[in-house]
């Protein structure tokens, strides 16, 4: 998509790396200050495009309106997107794999950058045909990775759920041996005072006393 803006507009293109910078600071002024003066550039000479993949991680000084002036949310590629994007590197419209590409789409979350990557040749020898193949094989993978990865956070849900369950099971337990020791030593208590009674002629309204104390 950048590509195709610059070399729409004739523009040059500078990629800044920003994944390895954590908690700069003085990168995020910049950045501030940077955004801030574009409203001052003559004649619209810059354009600034920021992409991530997690946008709620993002300083919201930084993406709000007037420093980020058009947010656009590029999702997943269905069977249409593929169709164009097959056509501008393959300059093919139809084939027969176009079927298998187009069920493994809708069973796959894959971006049209991926897309875009397997259809691109990466050599004169490599036909339509070597690139379309090339992409269902990795859709496949990339449809295995996600049931394996779904299977795992399934498991690990249900040990945090069964770790839950003996958790209360030990909690119950301590409360019941609580109950049992709080009702022995009331018995004590209840014979000590009785005897206390037996032997001293102590009145129930003494007992009540001590009870309470």
């Amino acid at each position: 998509m950048i590509a195709a803006m610059a070399n729409h507009l004739d523009y040059d293109i500078y990629d800044l790396e920003l994944t390895t910078v954590k908690d700069n600071t003085e990168l995020r002024r910049l950045l501030i200050d940077t955004t801030d003066g574009l409203w001052s550039a003559i004649g619209g000479e810059w354009i600034i495009v920021f992409t991530t993949n997690y946008v709620e991680k993002l300083d919201a000084a930084l993406i709000r309106r007037g420093r980020m002036d058009k947010h656009i949310e590029l999702s997943y590629c269905g069977f249409e997107a593929f169709k164009v994007l097959a056509k501008n590197y393959l300059d093919v419209v139809s084939h027969t794999l176009f079927a298998t590409i187009g069920r493994l789409l809708d069973e796959t979350y894959i971006t049209p950058a991926d897309v875009a990557e397997n259809l691109m040749p990466k050599s004169m020898n490599e036909d339509a045909e070597t690139c379309l193949r090339k992409l269902i094989e990795a859709l496949e993978t990339a449809k295995k990775e996600a049931k394996k990865k779904a299977e795992e956070e399934a498991q690990l849900e249900a040990e945090k759920e069964e770790k839950e369950k003996q958790e209360d099971v030990k909690v119950d337990g301590c409360l019941a041996k609580v109950k049992e020791n709080c009702v022995g030593v009331l018995v004590k208590v209840d014979e000590a005072l009785a005897k206390e009674v037996k032997d001293n002629g102590v009145t129930l309204e003494k007992i009540r006393i001590q009870g309470l104390n």
